[in-house]
């Protein structure tokens, strides 16, 4: 099932599988096999989504160069806010002609 994993499984389990992982990872000869064991342990569909879960934590520990969860949080939210501000522009605007031309009737 494709998509948003962070609507799939729920933060705690993001956080513990991310934890294990750290835990384990000395017992491993590499980040993969150590990713595949706890991705099975918790139920994680594929190593490759705790992978991911893995880098960002180590984004967001400052362990790794790239964009905070924070950051992308307020990237979006500014989005958001940028889009809907265009949207409360693009109405004035409209209303802006439509009261010129209203003005610009003669007897009325």
């Amino acid at each position: 099932m494709p998509g948003n994993t962070s609507k799939r499984y729920p933060a705690e389990l993001r956080v513990r599988a991310v934890r294990m992982y750290h835990e384990t990872r000395p017992n491993y000869d590499g980040d993969w096999p150590a990713m595949v064991k706890v991705a099975e342990l918790v139920g994680v569909s594929t190593p490759e989504t705790l992978r991911r879960w893995v880098r960002q934590d180590e984004i967001d520990h400052g362990q790794r160069p790239g964009i905070t969860s924070e950051e992308s949080a307020e990237i979006k939210r500014l989005k958001r806010e940028n889009a809907e501000l265009k949207r409360a522009n693009a109405i004035l605007k409209a209303a802006s002609a439509f009261f010129a031309a209203e003005l610009d009737r003669p007897g009325q």
